[in-house]
């Protein structure tokens, strides 16, 4: 018996979509990974921007977002960045392609739900918590790159001076928080984390 709404079951299919696809990559990562770790890591941005510099923004909205950023890629595969981003024209395509696949999936919901998902998987450009979670994406990026090169690759050796710079061009002071209070550990081994229970 066919079901009614497809929307869960089409994302759950974003484990299936493998990212840096042009790359040899020696921890594989997939859509369903990373969109958790932007999550996490755009939840943290809004916790400092809201408890540490006083401003007002929902840390919920922040990691719901990041958790559904990357859903168009169920249809569209992870584009690779310097395609993606090639030139205008490639770029507005995009965008395009990435609003035709956010509407196919709002059409798997209930009319009921829909107002609620299309904030998620669509938010405006003015949306202050889109910035937010634009930066998560490249902090996560960055961190993929930490740990390849720990690994040796270094295929992301590039990769990873590129994300610095586009973060610290940000000038972001949540960014800039984040980047000097939680990355150096990432450079770490478990045991120089000293994670140890007495």
């Amino acid at each position: 018996m066919k079901n009614k709404y497809s929307f869960f079951a089409l994302i759950s299919r974003m484990k299936n979509i493998t990212r840096w696809t042009l790359m040899r990559n020696n921890i594989v990562e997939n859509i369903q990974e990373h969109s958790h770790m932007v999550a996490v890591i755009a939840h943290a941005l809004a916790v400092i921007r809201r408890d540490i510099y006083g401003y007002d923004i929902d840390p919920g909205l922040a990691a719901s977002i990041a958790l559904f950023h990357d859903s168009s890629e169920i249809f569209t595969g992870d584009m690779p960045t310097p395609v993606k981003y090639f030139d205008n024209a490639i770029i507005e395509a995009y965008k395009r392609v990435e609003s035709v696949a956010s509407d196919k999936l709002l059409s798997a919901l209930p009319a009921e739900m829909r107002n609620t998902y299309t904030s998620i998987l669509s938010p405006t450009d003015e949306c202050e918590t889109k910035a937010l979670v634009k930066a998560a994406d490249t902090l996560a990026a960055y961190i993929k790159c930490i740990e390849e090169l720990k690994t040796g690759n270094m295929d992301f050796r590039l990769a990873a001076e590129q994300s610095k710079d586009k973060l610290e061009k940000m000038e972001m002071p949540e960014v800039k928080y984040f980047i000097d209070n939680f990355l150096p550990a990432f450079e770490l081994t478990l045991d120089e984390i000293n994670f140890v229970f007495d």
